[in-house]
């Protein structure tokens, strides 16, 4: 198959650095996407192996990966809604 899956057009300027390619080329790769009512734009990768999970944000700049530990993000402070995505996703990532 060719075709993408899935394709997301960037709300965010220029100044907001490039937005990430993501791809899921092995099994042990989770990927989640967030876009709240004002167009902000979060994309959650995570490692089903090791555990790792990165936050990337649009609006903190998309080349800086926000590392997750215990569900949280050090450095940032999440709404109710993208507070409740993350938790979503990391239930996802430990279901599997």
């Amino acid at each position: 198959m060719s075709d993408p899956l899935l394709t997301i057009r960037n709300h965010h300027s220029a100044a907001c650095g490039d937005p990430p390619i993501v791809t899921k080329d092995a099994s042990s790769t989770y990927i989640g996407y967030f876009e709240n009512q004002h167009g902000e734009q979060w994309i959650l990768t995570c490692n089903r192996a090791t555990g790792e999970a990165k936050l990337r944000g649009g609006d903190t700049g998309w080349n800086k990966p926000w590392p997750v530990a215990d569900g949280k993000v050090d450095g940032l402070n999440l709404n109710r809604e993208e507070q409740l995505w993350l938790e979503a996703c990391l239930a996802a990532v430990r279901f599997k």
